[in-house]
């Protein structure tokens, strides 16, 4: 019995390391031909939002000052200047990272949150980004 119990937890923090340790394909931070309509677009696995705003470099900066001050959020990726940031953020228990990515196209603001592993995100990246929008005031 306690050979079993002991291979259970070796297994449970074998997949806690995998999912925190495991690289995220540079991939997953292109946003070339991604670009949507104004309005909230819902996804498969994650959520993508897009704003028609004046000045969107202003925005921008707004929305990476809010994004950079969530928990458990790094930027890993560019810079409001360079119009383009991609950031992880990462589930408080297992540590599953979500990818965000942040960008410029003509006069909207795009943000894109999805999932790196399994097939549903619970709706996370989708409430994550409008509560950034609606601090932002967008």
């Amino acid at each position: 019995m306690g050979i079993i119990l002991l291979a259970i937890i070796l297994l449970v923090i074998a997949a806690d390391a995998w999912v925190r340790l495991a690289p995220i394909d540079p991939a997953r931070f292109v946003v070339a031909g991604r670009a949507k309509s104004p309005g909230d677009h819902p996804e498969p696995g994650g959520f993508q939002a897009a704003r028609e705003v004046e000045d969107p470099q202003v925005q921008m900066v707004a929305l990476d000052k809010i994004i950079r001050a969530t928990a458990r959020t790094r930027r890993v990726e560019g810079s409001p200047e360079a119009g383009q940031v991609a950031y992880v953020t990462r589930s408080a228990f297992w540590g599953f990272p979500d990818v965000t990515t942040l960008w410029v196209d003509g006069q909207t603001i795009q943000i894109r949150g999805h999932l790196v592993f399994g097939r549903s995100d619970l709706g996370v990246n989708k409430a994550r980004i409008q509560g950034w929008l609606d601090e932002a005031g967008l």
